[in-house]
């Protein structure tokens, strides 16, 4: 069975999600600075809550409390480029 993928924009897959956390990295913050997990286009609207998931089940902390170890920076949505060269969006 192939590995799955759990962000698709840097190809991240779930063994290696795993692996990191065996490692040492136990914050989504650390996961995410180094599998790069949530950098791609879509800013981790998918794959984070996923990598959350597998962190809370691999060290037993409840989700919410893994959650709010990331921080989330502007913008959460996309813009239209038209706004920042000065149309009307």
């Amino acid at each position: 069975m192939d590995d799955p993928i759990v962000c698709r924009c840097e190809e991240v897959t779930v063994a290696e999600v795993i692996r990191a956390i065996e490692e040492g990295y136990d914050t989504l913050e650390e996961l995410k600075r180094h599998l790069r997990v949530g950098m791609g286009p879509c800013q981790g609207r998918t794959c984070l809550p996923l990598v959350a998931r597998i962190l809370a089940g691999k060290t037993g902390r409840p989700l919410a409390e893994v959650l709010e170890e990331i921080s989330v920076r502007p913008p959460l949505a996309p813009a239209p480029v038209e706004l920042f060269l000065g149309g009307e969006g």
